[in-house]
């Protein structure tokens, strides 16, 4: 099993939409980083487990715990003309946008907040926090991700 943090805007996709949702599910679709998409693509497998991050909000942090539910497959987003997330580039023969479908664990206790995962000297070398990251779907070590959940329990 892999760990990954993924982000999203809580105005797009919340914690608790994703709990809220239909058998606490939800296709993780719309990425257009490649180096994101090769995660998606390349190493998350089901039963993987996801740190859910709210960005771009007023306290931007870890909000809850999802698992990946099935194999990576081709984000039907790129192919819908309706769609914000429409690439009119992508082709079914060679695809260039993957997505994975997750489901809702557990909210958080307490958020861990972007300001409490950088002044915390065991997460120094997490992706998130280092200068420039900003990748939507990034890895976490087993380390990182359980210390994550225990600070959940103490946050502030």
């Amino acid at each position: 099993m892999k760990y990954w943090l993924m982000k999203s805007e809580p105005d797009d996709i919340s914690i608790d939409d994703l709990r809220d949702s239909a058998n606490h599910t939800m296709s993780w679709q719309g990425i257009r980083n490649y180096q994101a998409r090769n995660f998606i693509r390349d190493e998350i497998s089901t039963g993987d487990s996801v740190l859910f991050y709210h960005s771009s909000c007023k306290v931007p942090g870890v909000v809850g715990i999802a698992s990946v539910i099935n194999q990576p497959q081709l984000d039907v987003s790129a192919f819908d003309p309706q769609s914000r997330y429409f690439d009119p580039k992508s082709d079914l023969n060679k695809p260039r946008w993957w997505q994975v479908d997750i489901q809702f664990t557990k909210k958080l206790n307490q958020i861990v907040s972007l300001q409490q995962l950088k002044s915390d000297p065991a997460l120094q070398n997490m992706l998130l926090v280092t200068k420039g990251a900003r990748l939507s779907v990034q890895p976490v070590t087993a380390l990182e991700f359980e210390h994550i959940v225990k600070l959940s329990q103490t946050a502030e």
